[in-house]
C-alpha cells in the first residue's frame, strides 16, 4: 500500500501501550491499527444521527407488557428480582 502522507502525534503512554498491546493481539504493527481506527472512524455514523433515526423502526415492534413500563421502569425491575 502506498502512502503519500505522513502523521506524526504523541499519545499518552498508557494509551500508547494499549495500542501496542492491540496491534500485537492482532497480529499489526501499530501503524497499520491507526490506519484502520481512523478509516473507521471517519466512515461511521454521521454525527447529525439521532438515536431515534437508529432504532426508530423498532418502535411499536413488540406488544404485550404493562403500558406504563417507560415511567415505572425501575419499579417493574424491583419486582422481578425481588420475585414479588
Amino acid at each position: 500500500m502506498r502512502h503519500d502522507a505522513q502523521l506524526s502525534i504523541r499519545l499518552p503512554r498508557d494509551l500508547a501501550e494499549k495500542l501496542d498491546e492491540t496491534a500485537s493481539a492482532r497480529g499489526m504493527d501499530r501503524s497499520d491499527l491507526v490506519r484502520d481506527a481512523i478509516r473507521l472512524y471517519l466512515e461511521g455514523p454521521d454525527e447529525s444521527d439521532r438515536p431515534w433515526d437508529r432504532v426508530g423502526d423498532l418502535a411499536g415492534a413488540a406488544s404485550g407488557g404493562p403500558p406504563d413500563l417507560a415511567r415505572r421502569q425501575r419499579e417493574y425491575l424491583k419486582e422481578l428480582l425481588s420475585g414479588s
